[in-house]
């Protein structure tokens, strides 16, 4: 069990959660969720003992596992090993086992602590450690060949993959995961959730997958009001109950503040007259009533209304027999064609690797086919987001001023209501570029999208750095949106919520599917395995 006793925290002035007072029992699975600068990787540190509170305390069991975040902190160690390293008891033993068999002579001290690690690795299941640890990596789309390679050698997203199975290796007691399906594509997301369910100590997981949280969650500690209120139930579930949450609150909010107005308007009247002692006692009131805050809702939801300034052709994009390869490598697609009219969004799904981006930039130029060709139709304007979004915005300019020197014609007040749309509000629309983070980045080129109007979009993982508030408008916009989509995502909720159509690489090579996500599905028996 991990308990939270008292806990406060703040940063730059700026209170994140108050007096917590919470706990996570064994059995079951906790959604950690909140907005973005909510707290929520705040609190995942704090109960992993990374970062200390300004106040109260947290326990937790010896063997809690947490997903680290360092990619780069095991370059030169085997990938198997990485994971081993889950279970700390186990590796220590083996380590402390091969310095002792690497000496020439063993003394009667040395045989009896060889005696004690054999215990240790016997206990800790060691002798089916590596077995174990190579099952988890193949779940998580690590093959055997990769294995054995050192960390260095492999890619930046398996890496992730590697650390997500060292968290889950070693029947930890308690497991902390901070945004597990990051660079997991749908079919690993879907073993995770398998592996999650059957897991039986306490996990608290942030993720920013609607889908995912629905299907492991049984309970959901949400920050909210600079406290954690706990919700029975999964995502969905709390959204209902945090309505009412939400209308009691704020009631007992608009009391609060209309009492201390009325307090503050006698004291302001009678303090210089004969009721003296009256006065006293509404100023003892209001000091009551001003040690408990008005505390606000940190829920902050952008508009996300993307428009055309006029349609494109019918036939938006004619995709005749093209072929893509690297180094003369297997071609990712071969002889593909497909027809995309105007207002169809596609969506293209498949395992990590095996093309989606490289199909993309191939669609809008960046990349030439092998053979064959792109054609887009009459009037087509497209407007591209990439999966990294801030390498495309200069860092020397500020957000207001990157969208006035891509329409200079647009007035002061138009930028300022876009900007605020996506949160950018008041000063926070003159912050430098340099300084923003990943999830701004993407608001940012939202706001381009949504001040030059393309009639076609072309998105490489819009939700990548977004929240759940704004994946939901994100998804809502999308689907409004009368133009052509074009779209790679891992999302299943916003895939489902706004595909048409699918592009799918699978073993079967690259399927061109027409119909929705459900229905995709459903022809498929459910998850495919991408080759």
């Amino acid at each position: 069990m991990i308990q939270v006793i008292g806990v406060t925290k703040a940063f730059a002035g700026k209170k994140l959660f108050e007096d917590v007072n919470t706990m996570f029992p064994p059995g079951r699975r906790y959604g950690l969720t909140g907005p973005n600068g909510a707290g929520k990787s705040t609190f995942m540190k704090i109960l992993s003992g990374d970062l200390e509170p300004d106040s109260g305390t947290v326990s937790k069991p010896k063997r809690l596992s947490v997903l680290k975040q360092e990619q780069f902190a095991f370059e030169e160690m085997r990938v198997l090993d990485v994971v081993l390293m889950g279970n700390k008891a186990l590796w220590a033993a083996m380590q402390e086992k091969e310095v002792l068999l690497a000496k020439s002579e063993l003394s009667d001290d040395d045989g009896a602590r060889l005696g004690e690690l054999e215990g240790v690795v016997a206990e800790e299941d060691g002798y089916s450690a590596e077995s174990e640890a190579a099952t988890l990596l193949q779940g998580l789309g690590i093959p055997e060949a990769e294995q054995s390679r050192l960390m260095r050698e492999i890619t930046g997203g398996d890496k992730v993959r590697v650390l997500l199975a060292q968290a889950l290796f070693g029947k930890p007691t308690a497991l902390l995961l901070d945004e597990p399906t990051n660079s997991l594509d749908l079919d690993s997301i879907h073993w995770l959730e398998e592996f999650l369910l059957a897991y039986e100590g306490t996990l608290v997981v942030v993720s920013h997958d609607r889908h995912f949280l629905n299907e492991i969650c049984t309970h959901i500690a949400d920050i909210d009001y600079e406290t954690i209120i706990t919700y029975v139930g999964n995502y969905d579930d709390m959204v209902r109950a945090k309505s009412q949450v939400r209308s009691r609150i704020e009631s007992e909010n608009q009391d609060r503040t209309k009492r201390r107005e009325q307090l503050q308007d006698f004291i302001a009247r009678f303090s210089a007259g004969t009721r003296a002692s009256q006065v006293q006692s509404r100023v003892k009131q209001l000091e009551k009533l001003s040690l408990a805050d008005v505390k606000k809702s940190n829920i902050a939801r952008p508009f996300i209304k993307f428009e055309q300034k006029r349609p494109s052709g019918k036939q938006t994009l004619t995709i005749e027999n093209i072929t893509k390869s690297f180094d003369g490598n297997k071609p990712l697609f071969k002889n593909f064609s497909a027809l995309i009219t105007r207002g169809e969004k596609v969506a293209i799904v498949g395992k990590n690797g095996v093309g989606k981006t490289t199909m993309l930039r191939t669609l809008i130029g960046e990349l030439t086919p092998d053979a064959g060709k792109v054609v887009w139709g009459h009037e087509a304007q497209i407007g591209y987001l990439p999966q990294d979004a801030k390498p495309v915005i200069p860092k020397t300019t500020t957000c207001f001023d990157y969208l006035h020197d891509i329409d200079a014609t647009a007035g002061n007040e138009q930028l300022r209501g876009l900007l605020g749309r996506m949160l950018f509000r008041g000063d926070e629309g003159m912050k430098p570029t340099k300084a923003l983070s990943g999830g701004e980045a993407v608001r940012l080129l939202f706001c381009k999208l949504m001040l030059e109007q393309p009639n076609i979009l072309v998105l490489d993982e819009p939700n990548n750095h977004l929240d759940l508030e704004a994946i939901s408008s994100l998804s809502e916009g999308l689907k409004e949106y009368p133009g052509t989509v074009l779209m790679v995502a891992h999302d299943r909720d916003l895939i489902a919520s706004t595909a048409t159509r699918i592009f799918a690489f699978h073993d079967g090579g690259l399927e061109d599917f027409a119909g929705d996500y459900d229905q995709f599905l459903s022809r498929h028996g459910g998850f495919i395995q991408a080759r």
